[in-house]
């Protein structure tokens, strides 16, 4: 189980690295260098639009590399998913600017974010379905919870890499070639990647299956439709959470409240490095009292700190911002510690890999793509501070609440020894 924990861990580390280097990249400079003709707001709700698009992707990604990991095993997804985002990030780092092909730039940008987020969909079912099918059925949260550590440690290596070349050149310097430097560094840990994933044992679960679906998605689209709609619903809040935090707040501070990027991607990152420290925590918590009673707990509290959060961001102060995130990444992080074991555990075998992949992805499409948009849209016409985006995140937060609400518990019920009666 560690050499499976810490290979998941890995891959979704350097994947969810190559996923959020660019989000970073959106908020800071892919407006300008591809959008030039926009205006400033413009440019950025472009720049926003094309890393919605990876989220679009996302879904798609799931139902290919869904299929695969149902008919063919959970193993040969794991390897292809992160060839797949590895060399699609590495090119984003080599692609020309607008000032030197036009409008093929802002094309191919598109299309280079379209195969990371195929990737990306196909990682988390892999990386998760692995580690939680080898897993002791009392302790299937924690050993599930190690994939979810790698998204924050994957966001932590983006903004370190970007932080540290924010503050070793100047901002001409960045703007020419230190904004590529993060996408050329992922080339290396997806080669350290693929090396650690090549000798991974299939999952025992897969092997036990003696009729494998011929179709996954028509299987779970006939018989599950209602289970993956709840469950996009109720994973909505998280990704829009995560990513008004990381992506557009960044973007807003800097813009708006004139906030060093220095100053937010520390602030930021702190959050993050203990959400990341707690996942596995929020993962025991369910081991003992269950998957759901933790998301409900995490979509209420989601609800009553969105508002907050804004207010405390609006007013440019590093330690009320930091303070404003911590809050909000400890509610993902009491619903996400939990949710690599709560999916695959709604779903039949049969069509595990494809049923929770594309409800985590849906998700994604709900709350992570529309976000850093619609909250970059209200804020330009609110005050100082962002209301607007208050209660956007907090009507988010309240429907995934009443999903969650309609979804059951499915913690393994721990069965005790029965002492025989003498006679």
């Amino acid at each position: 189980m560690p050499r499976l924990a810490a290979a998941s861990l890995a891959g979704t580390a350097v994947e969810f690295y190559d996923f959020f280097v660019y989000g970073t990249a959106a908020a800071l400079v892919l407006g300008p260098l591809f959008f030039p003709t926009f205006s400033p707001l413009a440019g950025t709700l472009a720049a926003f639009a094309t890393f919605g698009v990876g989220f679009l992707a996302r879904p798609l990604g799931s139902v290919l590399f869904g299929h695969i990991g149902d008919r063919r095993g959970r193993r040969p997804v794991l390897v292809a998913s992160l060839l797949l985002t590895g060399a699609s990030t590495v090119a984003v780092g080599c692609l020309p600017t607008y000032g030197g092909i036009g409008v093929a730039a802002p094309v191919l940008l598109v299309v280079l974010r379209f195969l990371q987020g195929l990737g990306v969909g196909g990682e988390w079912g892999g990386a998760v379905l692995l580690t939680a099918e080898h897993a002791p059925a009392e302790r299937r949260g924690l050993w599930s919870s190690f994939p979810q550590v790698g998204p924050a440690i994957g966001f932590l290596l983006a903004n370190g890499a970007v932080l540290a070349l924010s503050a070793t050149l100047t901002e001409a310097q960045f703007e020419s070639w230190g904004w590529r430097v993060p996408f050329w560094a992922a080339g290396v840990p997806a080669v350290l990647g693929l090396w650690l994933r090549s000798s991974l044992p299939e999952s025992p679960r897969f092997l036990e299956l003696g009729d494998h679906a011929r179709v996954p998605l028509a299987e779970v689209v006939r018989d599950h439709w209602r289970l993956v709609l709840l469950t996009a619903g109720g994973l909505a809040v998280g990704y829009a959470i995560f990513y008004a935090v990381t992506t557009w707040s960044l973007a807003y501070a800097t813009e708006r409240l004139g906030v060093s990027r220095t100053v937010m991607l520390t602030c930021i990152m702190g959050a993050v490095v203990v959400k990341g420290a707690l996942t596995p925590v929020a993962a025991m918590l369910g081991d003992r009292f269950g998957r759901r009673p933790l998301c409900l707990a995490g979509c209420a509290a989601a609800a009553l700190w969105m508002l907050p959060m804004v207010a405390l961001l609006a007013t440019g102060a590093p330690l009320a911002m930091f303070l404003g995130f911590l809050g909000a990444l400890l509610a993902f992080v009491t619903m996400f510690g939990v949710i690599a074991a709560y999916l695959p555990e709604l779903y039949e075998p049969r069509v595990r890999c494809t049923g929770a992949a594309v409800g985590y992805n849906l998700g994604g499409v709900l709350g992570g793509a529309l976000t850093p948009i619609v909250a970059t849209a209200l804020a330009e016409d609110s005050g100082r501070v962002p209301w607007g985006v208050g209660v956007y995140l907090t009507v988010i937060a309240l429907l995934s609440l009443g999903c969650f609400a309609l979804l059951p518990e499915t913690r393994p019920v721990r069965l005790t020894a029965v002492q025989p009666v003498l006679e």
